[in-house]
């Protein structure tokens, strides 16, 4: 909507996961290096966590279009599936065909194991990645260790990929997965981006959705805004940065400042952005309000009896 109006050649802060949008910070940089290494080296499993909008399933994207084409991938983005259905999935995804017959676990893992082999012996590699993990059942998590069993003696067949919210740390944590955790050979958690981070961040999107062309600037004032709200999470920077380049249009302004931020933030609310970044904005206040209370009662305290004594005496006055 407001593409033209700034010279954009198309929206920079759009939710989609695009691999070509995703800036590569010191920790996502390390997401995808250790991703990277752990199907390299066959480690077998391989656990990447970060909270929601951190950009985990960009860096999916981006691993899927820098690997060798050497790398066969079965992708798992529905996670809530039972054991069997998963088995099929994976099938599907590396299009291992299964013939004429009832589909059985056993005749699932049956042909996954012949494919898995062949693959190997044409020394070539097979990633399953599956997203948003924290969501799989116990049993499909039972079912994810059973696949790592496929292994020669000396290589594993199938890199598993596992990409989950934080909570996935303690749902592998748990004693009756033990068995899955110990076998986790590469762990990394994605964490939200710095205040300099976000500046970058920032930049490199328009830069993207714009080219060599000049575009629309943030001023700095803005900037802070855009990291109090965000605390440095790109899917919320992206929103902030959305609704302010729409308020900008409507009111033909060039230059994203604070009063347009500011309006965006409070037209998004704390509803989305969670209410962080509105409690330091009111801490002044807050801490105002309390030292005065805590001055005013150690006033009292000191002058206690002088207080009591002057109330008395005029209490007194004028009385006979």
């Amino acid at each position: 909507m407001y593409g033209s109006f700034f010279g954009l050649k198309e929206n920079p802060f759009n939710l989609t996961p695009d691999p070509r949008y995703l800036y590569l910070s010191p920790q996502h940089r390390d997401a995808l290096n250790y991703l990277i290494y752990g199907i390299k080296e066959r480690k077998g499993f391989i656990v990447i966590t970060g909270g929601i909008g951190t950009g985990k399933t960009t860096i999916c994207r981006s691993l899927l279009a820098t690997m060798d084409t050497n790398v066969d991938t079965a992708l798992i983005f529905n996670p809530a599936i039972s054991a069997i259905e998963l088995l099929g999935m994976i099938g599907q995804e590396f299009g291992i065909k299964m013939g004429r017959g009832k589909p059985t676990r056993k005749r699932y893992l049956d042909a996954l194991n012949r494919f898995l082999l062949r693959n190997f012996a044409e020394g070539r590699n097979a990633l399953l990645l599956i997203d948003e993990a924290q969501n799989l059942s116990p049993p499909v998590m039972e079912q994810i260790r059973m696949l790592s069993n496929l292994e020669t003696e000396r290589e594993k067949l199938l890199q598993i990929v596992l990409i989950g919210q934080p909570e996935l740390t303690d749902i592998l944590g748990a004693p009756s997965l033990s068995q899955l955790n110990e076998r986790i050979a590469v762990r990394y958690e994605l964490t939200a981006l710095g205040k300099d981070q976000v500046v970058s961040y920032i930049d490199h999107r328009m830069k993207v959705a714009c080219g060599e062309e000049e575009y629309v600037s943030f001023a700095g004032s803005a900037r802070k805004i855009i990291y109090r709200y965000s605390q440095g999470n790109p899917r919320r920077i992206n929103v902030i940065c959305d609704r302010a380049l729409l308020i900008a249009y409507a009111d033909n302004l060039s230059v994203i400042d604070k009063n347009v931020l500011n309006k965006a933030v409070a037209d998004i609310g704390p509803g989305y952005l969670g209410r962080e970044g509105f409690k330091k904005r009111k801490a002044p206040l807050v801490l105002f309000i309390s030292l005065t209370g805590m001055l005013c009662a150690l006033c009292f305290t000191l002058f206690h009896d002088a207080i009591i004594r002057g109330l008395s005496l005029f209490l007194l006055w004028g009385r006979p």
